[in-house]
Formats: C-alpha cells, sequence, structure tokens
C-alpha cells in the first residue's frame, strides 16, 4: 500500500488497547518512536501509535457510526475542516455554540474575549466538562464536535467509543494573517494582541481554556500550513484511516501526499 503523506504533513496516532502508556506525536519530519508520561485523559489499558512515515493505519472504527473532534488553536483552520466535513455528510456541532447562547442569554456580545470569560464561569460552576456534556444530547452517529478546548472536553467524548480526536494547528504568524482575513469580530488586529488571546487559552487552570494540552490529545494532527484543497485531502486522509471516507471520493493523492 502507497504511503499516504509525510510527517511533515501529517501525524498518524491511531489510539490502540492493550498497552499503557500513551506515544508522543512525531515532529514534523521525525521518524521515530518517542515515549511520554500518561495523558490525563487516556483510557485505561490504552496507548497512542506513533507509525513511522510510510506506514498507513489500519482503519479503527466502522464507518458507520463516527463522532469526529475538532481541536485545535484560532484560525488553525478548524472551522474549514468542519464545513469540509459536513459536505462529507458529517452534521456538526460546537461547544462555542454553547458559551454563545450563554453569552447571548446574558446580554452579552459575542466577543472573543467575553466568550471566554463565560467559558471559563461554566466550567467553574459545572464542572470542566460542562460543554462537552451539554453537546452530548445533540450528537447522532455521525457527526463533528467543533472547538474543543480542554482535556477535560475529551475525556467526556471519550465515553463514546466511536470517538475520535482530529488535531489541526499552523504557525501562529500564518494563523494571525488567516484571522484578519476573515474578520470575526472580537479577533485581534494585530499579533501581538493575537498572541495575547491565545495565553488566555492555554493555561494550567482547569476551569479555563487548555488548548494546547487539549491538542496534545489528538488521534490524528494535521499540519495545515498549506492549500485550502490540501487542507480537505488531509481531512480525507483521516476519514480514510478511519473507515470512514464515504465513497471514492479525490484528494487522497496531490502535493505532500504520497502516490
Amino acid at each position: 500500500m502507497p504511503p499516504i503523506a509525510s510527517a511533515v504533513e501529517l501525524r498518524w496516532e491511531p489510539r490502540l488497547r492493550g498497552v499503557p502508556g500513551p506515544c508522543r506525536p512525531l515532529e514534523a519530519g521525525a521518524r521515530g518512536r518517542q515515549q511520554r508520561g500518561p495523558s490525563p485523559t487516556s483510557r485505561p489499558g490504552s496507548r497512542r501509535a506513533c507509525l513511522e512515515v510510510g506506514e498507513r493505519p489500519s482503519p479503527t472504527t466502522e464507518s458507520s457510526e463516527l463522532i469526529i473532534g475538532l481541536v485545535g488553536p484560532n484560525a488553525s483552520g478548524k472551522g474549514e475542516a468542519a464545513a469540509h466535513l459536513a459536505r462529507l455528510g458529517f452534521p456538526v456541532v460546537s461547544l462555542s455554540d454553547v458559551v454563545r447562547e450563554e453569552a447571548a442569554r446574558r446580554g452579552l456580545p459575542a466577543e472573543r474575549e467575553h466568550l471566554i470569560a463565560v467559558g471559563q464561569q461554566l466550567r467553574a460552576a459545572e464542572g470542566p466538562g460542562v460543554l462537552a456534556e451539554r453537546i452530548l444530547a445533540r450528537l447522532g452517529a455521525r457527526g463533528v464536535v467543533d472547538s474543543i478546548r480542554s482535556p477535560a472536553e475529551i475525556a467526556v467524548l471519550r465515553r463514546r467509543e466511536d470517538f475520535r480526536l482530529l488535531g489541526i494547528d499552523a504557525p501562529v504568524e500564518l494563523r494571525w494573517k488567516r484571522a484578519m482575513e476573515r474578520g470575526r469580530a472580537g479577533d485581534a488586529t494585530d499579533l501581538e494582541s493575537f498572541r495575547r488571546q491565545e495565553a488566555l487559552e492555554n493555561t494550567s487552570c482547569p476551569t479555563a481554556q487548555q488548548v494546547r494540552r487539549a491538542l496534545a490529545e489528538a488521534d490524528l494532527l494535521i499540519s495545515n500550513d498549506g492549500t485550502l484543497d490540501q487542507l480537505r485531502g488531509k481531512v480525507e486522509q483521516a476519514l480514510a484511516a478511519w473507515g470512514a471516507l464515504p465513497g471514492d471520493r479525490p484528494g487522497l493523492t496531490g502535493p505532500g501526499v504520497g502516490a
């Protein structure tokens, strides 16, 4: 079977059962296996397998049922990934919708600082996994959960055996440029402000956002530093690895993908 991508383009980390101790994600260009300590959200008796470059994991779930979680920093491409998954037949719900609904109920504008504060207040009042708890009832057999921002939310969603976490990341300067291009209300207007907003999303407090810690829990990690078409192709690669790519789809060849 041909290689699916280089380690720079896509890092594969499907969860395997039976061996304790997860494996650290491969760094860009790395080809070896590295170990780290237990993950705060790892299930007992599970580990992550870091596959060598050129290896392709076997499908890890039946195609009829799959919940995909999306995690990554601001403007990394989660929204575009969610939109593509929606076109492929996966209904999308967002943990941010829970926060926006609560902010609207309180009469607060949907600016990033307000949403972060409301999310922290909800976690302090109802527990760090509250947003995921509220969203569980909205999930069907297939779907996408966007805007995951803490390991506690991942722990709640992993109650479903068909849950897989897809991480998306990109360099901070590129993400800031994308944020400026989309012009969303509440986004920072300069790079330093953008970095300060990111600091609010990466604290050690369990009732706050912990995006980087959540990203470290991803089963697969996409480096979204290319084109939109390349991102869509990588999303389809993840679906193929999980046995959930609907029909014969384009996008499994092209820049950065082994032929």
